[in-house]
């Protein structure tokens, strides 16, 4: 896949899951709502997050990093991407259940500090030809 074609998918899909995550939003209330209303909001705010964070990352990495491949600056985007997404809906979680509090908000910030540390290592320290 080119880096063009990736760009064109990456904006349409967020594109649609911003609009599936309006759509949920408009459709379910919050207080009548069932565990599974709860679960597609989340799960549409997650997608439609990853992918605008991935693209926007990736857009300010390419202004930035001009001489890393694209290939290495897609990665990286992608993946804080994703955690930055699940820190954000995990906040979210904690305050729809009044659990949000300075210590539960820090407890947070050094787990996902901690997860993005190994995951940013991870491919870097293996070598699969040793």
């Amino acid at each position: 896949m080119t880096l063009k074609n990736y760009l064109v998918v990456m904006l349409t899909l967020s594109a649609i899951c911003w609009g599936i995550f309006f759509f949920i939003a408009t459709l379910v209330d919050p207080l009548t709502t069932n565990w599974l209303g709860f679960l597609l909001f989340y799960a549409s705010l997650f997608a439609a997050l990853s992918g605008s964070i991935a693209l926007l990352g990736f857009f300010l990495r390419f202004i930035v990093r001009k001489k890393d491949l694209a290939f290495n600056l897609v990665r990286t985007a992608f993946r804080q991407s994703f955690l930055l997404s699940l820190f954000i809906i995990s906040l979210l979680i904690l305050k729809s259940q009044n659990l949000f509090n300075g210590l539960n908000l820090a407890l947070l910030i050094v787990i996902f500090t901690i997860a993005e540390l190994f995951l940013g290592s991870f491919k870097k320290s293996y070598n699969p030809k040793s």
